[in-house]
């Protein structure tokens, strides 16, 4: 029987984004009891500098903040980094490699996923700082898989809609927003649509966009849970716990207010 590795969470980038991602992974293990989760510890520090306005040049370098995350989780014995935050992994491979820890990459993952779906072309919601760096071009590209981004007025749409997830404050118009560039990204020759931001699944109504939606977190939720126990998940035994619908329920299963409107 495999060894059950301990997972490193770095997070804090932003905070909802986190909740999010370990309950993920939690629905994504196959456990009947406590002990039969994955074992985490997760470093939030949302006092990292903002990844994306770094990579373009006009923000503060975060990699200090993210070298003490990581070797935090070292020293607390984790094996094993995830980093539900897709703009971080312009900086975090090295850090991770320097501390002997193995990545497992949100974006790499998200790249097998398509490829293995033989999607041809993929449309791709991120950070401005993600597109600029190509993190998912290159990931993509070297798989045979198109990348289709918005143009410079979705891309403000995409920004608004992150920024109102992590100040609370998420519209129907960001909602609506979101759906009306996904479709476009679909008019467009986008098989999927890959929400490369884990701030975003959380203000996109996916049943509103035409083609199926990724959720970069989800991937690497369920990768996670065959790299901690050696094994996929689905030859574990046991049943996953039931998924909460991502969207127009929050954290706790709840509407959100603005949902059957959004929905509509």
């Amino acid at each position: 029987m495999s060894r059950t590795r301990l997972v490193g969470v770095l997070g804090g980038m932003g905070p909802a984004a986190t909740v999010d991602f370990y309950g993920k992974l939690v629905e994504e293990t196959a456990a009947t009891c406590d002990q039969g989760h994955v074992p985490v510890v997760i470093w939030g520090d949302p006092r990292v500098p903002d990844r994306s306005l770094s990579l373009l040049g006009g923000g503060e370098d975060p990699t200090p903040y993210l070298r003490r995350g990581v070797e935090g989780l070292k020293q607390a014995g984790c094996e094993v980094l995830a980093v539900p935050c897709n703009t971080a992994h312009a900086f975090v491979p090295p850090l991770a490699e320097e501390a002997g820890l193995e990545l497992v990459s949100i974006i790499e993952v998200t790249a097998d996923a398509l490829a293995a779906d033989g999607v041809r072309a993929a449309g791709v919601l991120a950070t401005s700082g993600t597109l600029r760096a190509g993190l998912y071009a290159d990931a993509l590209r070297r798989r045979g898989v198109a990348v289709i981004e918005p143009d410079e007025s979705g891309q403000r749409q995409v920004t608004a809609a992150i920024g109102a997830v992590k100040g609370g404050g998420v519209q129907p118009a960001n909602r609506r927003a979101l759906a009306e560039l996904s479709r476009s990204l679909a008019d467009r020759g986008a098989e999927r649509v890959v929400t490369a931001c884990t701030e975003l699944v959380l203000a996109l109504d996916r049943s509103s966009v035409p083609v199926p939606v990724l959720d970069p977190a989800r991937l690497l939720a369920r990768r996670l849970v065959e790299v901690a126990f050696g094994a996929p998940a689905a030859h574990r035994g046991g049943l996953r716990r039931p998924r909460m619908p991502d969207f127009p329920y929050d954290a706790e299963g709840a509407p959100f207010p603005d949902a059957q409107h959004a929905a509509g």
